[in-house]
């Protein structure tokens, strides 16, 4: 059974850089090099794509991972995770959740993982503001879960991460909405 690998000292080094970065540029990039890190920890997931466009330069993907399913990590997902990454100092509006989830529609693509700092705006229970993007996304047949720096920062171990992304897809589809 796969324990899951430990998170080195440079863990906390990206949060550091992020948090010193004198420009909002700075701040993204190492918070998307900690999720590159984090993920990469995971057995049978590689970053595929960083920061691309799409043809018409009208979107653009923070993380792609290629996640070959291996049984000690991402095997209850598909092959590619779109991953997008906010580092900022407040919690996400509808707006941002909705631009990410179109993204998801636009792509054919079921599943995303939204990496909020400080989570997302409204109420989980009554599913307003970004938390009804997240609960009508569910609805037309997306999953989007939405992971904290908090919960990052908490996480020691890589099955953490991967027990994590379980726990969330599961209160989603079975609440329909997401609690952090």
């Amino acid at each position: 059974m796969f324990n899951g690998t430990h998170f080195q000292k440079t863990r906390p080094q990206y949060l550091l850089i992020g948090d010193n970065a004198s420009t909002t540029a700075e701040k993204g990039r190492a918070f998307e090099d900690l999720i590159c890190y984090i993920f990469g920890k995971i057995p049978g997931i590689s970053v595929s794509r960083r920061n691309t466009l799409n043809r018409s330069h009208s979107e653009e993907i923070d993380v792609a991972f290629w996640n070959k399913q291996n049984q000690s990590g991402f095997y209850f997902l598909q092959n590619i995770l779109l991953v997008e990454c906010k580092n900022w100092s407040h919690p996400l509006g509808s707006t941002e959740v909705s631009w990410f989830d179109t993204k998801l529609r636009r792509r054919a693509q079921p599943f995303g993982i939204l990496v909020a700092a400080n989570g997302i705006t409204g109420n989980a229970v009554d599913k307003t503001a970004a938390h009804n993007i997240i609960s009508t996304a569910l609805a037309e047949g997306r999953q989007c879960v939405v992971i904290t720096r908090q919960e990052i920062e908490n996480l020691t171990l890589s099955s953490e991460l991967v027990l994590l992304i379980q726990t969330k897809l599961c209160e989603l589809v079975v609440s329909g909405t997401i609690l952090i």
